[in-house]
């Protein structure tokens, strides 16, 4: 067998290669440039803003209205002990001219219970607020809010109604001791209440400035809650049980 001559490769072909050997390789960024497109991209990103969250999952705000609300309940809880203690003994206090009429002898229980009932309603309200504020529902929002608002104010009225009935029957402050721890523990509650309602129309007149995040709602609905649940307890001791 006769081998056959390696033919050469075609002068157009080593030229093409040639050529596409010399052709540049593309220059690759400096370390300057690489940096610089590394950091736009991490700016890009957005990371979760937690912020305002603690350990626990709970916001920064929420926790200390806890942390208020818990010294609160040791406060009122102190408060119903000393009326506990002095109710059935309506001593003169020292100094000043007393009775020995005591205030569950003037309890009007009907209308009490109308005013509790009106609180417990409100709580409803404020449930419905926060709900509507979660929705971005400024509109039922701000409604829900005035509407707890007039709820709280009718109770804080019946209170002084009720306060004004009692001294003019001859039941004032500072009538005995059992009365001081009555209007003690009341008024405390009272004010209590005032407090929510001043918060509540100042969020809603900032709603009308600005939007109000459903946090901030849930946590006035925090302390309205307490206040309403405080008053049950104080209602169950004081007029209900004899």
């Amino acid at each position: 067998m006769t081998r056959r001559p390696a033919t050469r490769p075609p002068r157009w072909a080593a030229r093409t290669t040639s050529s596409r050997s010399r052709r540049k390789r593309p220059r690759r960024p400096p370390l300057a440039d690489v940096a610089g497109i590394a950091h736009e991209a991490i700016e890009d990103v957005e990371f979760p803003d937690d912020s305002h969250a603690t350990s626990t999952g709970i916001s920064n705000a929420k926790l200390a209205m806890w942390v208020y609300l818990a010294s609160d309940a040791l406060l009122f809880g102190g408060l119903i002990s000393s009326y506990l203690i002095y109710k059935n003994r309506p001593g003169e206090i020292p100094g000043l001219a007393g009775s020995q009429v005591r205030p569950n002898e003037l309890f009007d229980i009907p209308f009490t219970s109308m005013t509790t009932f009106i609180l417990l309603m409100s709580s409803l309200t404020m449930v419905l607020s926060v709900t509507s504020a979660m929705r971005n529902d400024e509109t039922r929002m701000r409604l829900w809010l005035g509407t707890t608002a007039l709820l709280g104010a009718l109770f804080v009225g019946g209170q002084i109604y009720e306060f004004t009935v009692f001294v003019n029957e001859g039941l004032g402050y500072t009538t005995n001791v059992a009365s001081s721890a009555f209007y003690t523990l009341t008024g405390f509650h009272g004010a209590h209440v005032a407090i929510g309602i001043i918060m509540l129309v100042s969020m809603l007149g900032l709603s009308f400035r600005q939007r109000i995040q459903a946090e901030a709602v849930e946590v006035v609905g925090l302390y309205w809650h307490f206040v309403d649940i405080v008053w049950v307890v104080i209602f169950t001791i004081v007029y209900l049980i004899p």
